[in-house]
């Protein structure tokens, strides 16, 4: 089979492939320990239930589930993760109990991952498909879920050359999708085995509201005045909102936490800024400044409590969209870019009227000027996201009361 052979092929080639850059070389060598971690680890004496994400954001998707498994049994969490960012971030996370970077999909390091952890169940996080993987589970009879899943008409799985990406969701138990659109897919492909549960990444935000947000060096800075987030911006973000910066009102600020934190991409944010500009790194953090750059991760979903007006990066260039709802959930004005075709929730926000999609730095300018000076819009879209959070709450409380029941 083809898959195999290039499967095979890669997982040879790995050594080569940790050689093309320092995030490879960790991802590789990630692999390599992991796999010994697992054959030198003892997993007979607890209940196993193992959680896969390709990354950051799938992990906190799978946050809510995991919490509400631990809550009602006595069981232990293994987590893996295909991406380094996901596994360098989260490796120390409280609720698991074993993490490891996915072995490559070959059938030999699927067995390997089975047989030794030998789980009880399994979930894999929204778009996760591995033939091999899918196999052996399904060759042992684990009970296995996909959740927050979420299918589109262009994929694969629904394409007249797809059959063989298709064979591979037949071994999955229960697929639990987030949309209508995803259950009748799979419901036309004759899958009924599919609930609509909704996305636990908005169980997982709406958290957040019960939490200690407080940040005493972000109360220092905003001091009363009007707060606009500009969160996970990428280069491209940043040429589209520099000028609105420059030219705001006084009584503006701005907070910027960059995706990239490399000493070289807030130097180079900041030579483009022009009013008076602090990094969190050098600290002394007042009101005398116009912009604080957070050049430090871990604290945006706290910063967006402190929000009037968020923009959230990535889908100006091909980056992909990062998390709307971690601001939306504090009920604010969200405004990003264009290229949200595979996000719903970018449409589904707009459509409730809580976000508004820019297309240039002229755009941008004018839109966010409107929101600072008409409080009365500002409002109506704070209220707008505020709601749109608690009409999609509920997600991890579907899955639950399904693996209850059957």
């Amino acid at each position: 089979m083809i898959y195999n052979t290039c499967a095979t092929i890669f997982n040879s080639a790995l050594p080569l492939v940790g050689k093309y850059s320092q995030h490879h070389k960790t991802w590789v060598n990630g692999i390599y320990e992991s796999v010994e971690k697992l054959k030198n680890t003892d997993f007979s004496n607890e209940d196993w239930y193992w959680f896969h994400a390709a990354s950051l954001g799938e992990f906190e998707q799978a946050v809510p589930l995991i919490e509400a498994l631990k809550n009602k049994k006595k069981i232990k969490i293994a987590v893996s993760f295909f991406s380094p960012s996901g596994y360098e971030q989260k490796k120390n996370h409280k609720l698991i109990d074993f993490v490891f970077y996915l072995p490559i999909d070959t059938y030999d390091n699927a067995l390997l991952v089975i047989n030794k952890l030998q789980p009880k169940k399994i979930f894999f996080v929204k778009y996760e498909f591995w033939n091999n993987y899918f196999k052996v589970i399904n060759e042992n009879k684990i009970p296995f879920y996909l959740v927050s899943a979420a299918f589109r008409e262009d994929h694969i799985f629904f394409k007249s050359y797809g059959i063989f990406f298709k064979k591979m969701l037949h071994k999955v138990s229960h697929f639990f999708v987030q949309n209508k659109i995803s259950r009748d897919l799979l419901k036309k492909e004759g899958f009924i085995n599919v609930s609509i549960s909704g996305d636990t990444r908005f169980d997982r935000v709406y958290k957040q509201l019960s939490m200690d947000n407080r940040l005493d060096f972000i109360e220092n800075f905003i001091e009363n005045r009007t707060t606009v987030v500009l969160g996970s911006t990428w280069a491209d973000c940043e040429n589209v909102v520099i000028d609105a910066i420059n030219k705001a009102p006084e009584n503006t600020c701005f907070i910027i936490a960059p995706h990239q934190i490399k000493p070289e991409k807030i130097a180079a944010l900041t030579e483009k800024i022009k009013v008076k500009t602090q990094l969190f790194s050098k600290g002394e953090i007042n009101a005398t400044a116009k912009v604080l750059i957070v050049d430090a991760i871990g604290y945006l979903s706290k910063i967006y409590s402190y929000a009037d007006i968020a923009y959230v990066g990535g889908a100006i260039g091909t980056t992909g969209l990062h998390n709307i709802l971690e601001p939306a959930v504090f009920g604010m004005p969200i405004l990003t870019g264009p290229n949200v075709e595979k996000f719903p929730e970018a449409y589904n926000l707009r459509d409730f009227g809580g976000l508004k999609i820019i297309n240039t730095s002229q755009e941008f300018k004018q839109i966010l000027f409107e929101l600072l000076e008409n409080k009365v819009l500002r409002n109506q879209m704070s209220t707008a996201s505020e709601k749109f959070i608690s009409t999609q709450i509920g997600a991890t409380k579907t899955v639950m009361d399904y693996l209850e029941n059957n």
